[in-house]
């Protein structure tokens, strides 16, 4: 009889099954051996290194975060990869992909492996990073992709700094031309937000926040984007669409083009969240008001989204606290995205299995992720092991991140992150990290 490293007894999974075309439920043992899921349905007698009763608790394929800005290098008195890999894996997000405004940005194969050796021996959780595209390496870009641990292209059309914004239309073409993966967009008109900011600069607070960024904003740089994909038919991944006008025109351009959720525009509202929260709801492209919020939510659960990131973009108190507009954009979010979506599904504004559709298996589609996002034999042995009934209150002890804020402090929610499981071991277990830095690069087709 098979001996295996691990075995997960009594495991109530949730996973995309080809068979059906849906996620599905089941109640079974898993087996793992060197890292993989080596059997679904072990035997009763079946022996193992390591045996984890997960009754009573839920197990779902290892969570995946396709959006995080962990600031290293250049920028680590916010963030570092050991800190925000903490916070995610705390966060039950078993594999991250980052992006490249760092400082220096990542545009070459040589900044591309320093992100590597930096996350070796450091990362809680696995790791793949995005090489920007620039103007100064859209030549490249088809060679660049091809990094076996490179999530994709990622293009600012508005708000970045350092080589990083592309808002000539001629480079942008250039970039879509330039190789064959995914190209992942900030999408935002320069032109127009140079144009309107006076009008954050004369109101002074936040609140502006959202009608300096307006939607036509979005909308411009978006329409453009979409028409460039289609006559190079490049495929493209919209980021963090806030927009109602926005969404709505994405949902008729899904032969080319995906599109990313993320929990704040679900959960926060204009004028509320910047009467209430001030600058810590300042973020870009801006949480809207509640007519946006609500066609949101109804593009998520039509299929419309296909992928939810959490954006995490740590600030410092002291950054968030100049004053309007110099005060940064961004805020945390890897560890707080699976307990505040968890608490969604509690009270039944969303699926378990929708939830996972944009969590693992859209993810795991979308970026070509090898072996990741399912629970089926084969697949590397990750983990989310959730407890669907816990109640917890989101506390400021428990943030992981450097700049240790979060919008969502305070915050009770139902559903709540056990444990995660890393080729087959538990490295996090009741909100404490018990294995450390045994994250790896995560590969790609």
């Amino acid at each position: 009889m098979t001996h295996f490293t691990s075995i997960l007894r009594n495991a109530s999974i949730y996973s995309f099954s080809d068979k059906t075309g849906r996620i599905e439920n089941t109640t079974t043992s898993i087996g793992t051996m060197k890292g993989k899921i080596h059997t679904i349905g072990v035997s009763p007698a079946a022996t193992a290194d390591s045996v984890i009763d997960v009754s009573g608790l839920t197990v779902l394929p290892g969570i995946i975060d396709s959006q995080v800005h962990f600031r290293e290098p250049g920028m680590t008195h916010k963030e570092d990869l050991e800190s925000g890999t903490r916070a995610a894996i705390l966060g039950g997000i078993t594999s991250i992909f980052e992006m490249p405004n760092t400082i220096p940005s990542t545009t070459t194969s040589q900044l591309f492996q320093q992100k590597l050796d930096l996350a070796a021996n450091r990362a809680h959780c696995h790791y793949g990073f995005f090489i920007g595209g620039a103007s100064d390496n859209f030549q490249n870009l088809a060679e660049l992709e091809r990094h076996p641990n490179c999530a994709g292209v990622k293009v600012f059309l508005g708000s970045s700094f350092g080589n990083l914004l592309v808002d000539d239309d001629t480079i942008f073409e250039s970039i879509l031309k330039s190789g064959k993966r995914r190209v992942i967009l900030h999408s935002e008109d320069e032109k127009r937000l140079k144009e309107r900011k006076s009008i954050a600069v004369e109101a002074a607070h936040p609140r502006a926040h959202h009608i300096w960024r307006d939607e036509e904003s979005a909308m411009i740089s978006t329409k453009k984007s979409i028409a460039l994909a289609r006559k190079h038919q490049r495929p493209v991944h919209v980021l963090h669409i806030s927009s109602s006008e926005e969404m709505a025109f994405l949902a008729q351009s899904k032969d080319i083009a995906t599109v990313e959720i993320l929990p704040q525009f679900l959960l926060l509202s204009a004028p509320e969240c910047y009467e209430r929260l001030g600058t810590l709801a300042q973020q870009n492209p801006p949480i809207r008001d509640k007519r946006h919020l609500e066609f949101l939510w109804k593009a998520v659960n039509d299929g419309t989204v296909d992928v939810m990131g959490s954006d995490h973009a740590p600030h410092t108190l002291e950054e968030k606290q100049k004053p309007y507009p110099q005060s940064h954009s961004g805020m945390p979010g890897v560890q707080t995205m699976l307990p505040l979506m968890l608490n969604q599904v509690h009270q039944r504004k969303i699926s378990i299995e929708k939830l996972l559709m944009l969590l693992t298996e859209n993810p795991r589609r979308t970026f070509g992720v090898q072996n990741k996002g399912r629970i089926e034999v084969g697949y590397d042995a990750d983990f989310t092991v959730v407890d669907l009934k816990r109640t917890e209150t989101i506390a400021k002890k428990w943030l992981a991140s450097k700049v240790g804020w979060s919008p969502f402090e305070g915050e009770k929610v139902t559903g709540w992150p056990v444990m995660s499981i890393l080729a087959g071991e538990v490295v996090m277990q009741d909100a404490e990290i018990i294995r450390p830095s045994v994250g790896k690069p995560v590969r790609f087709v």
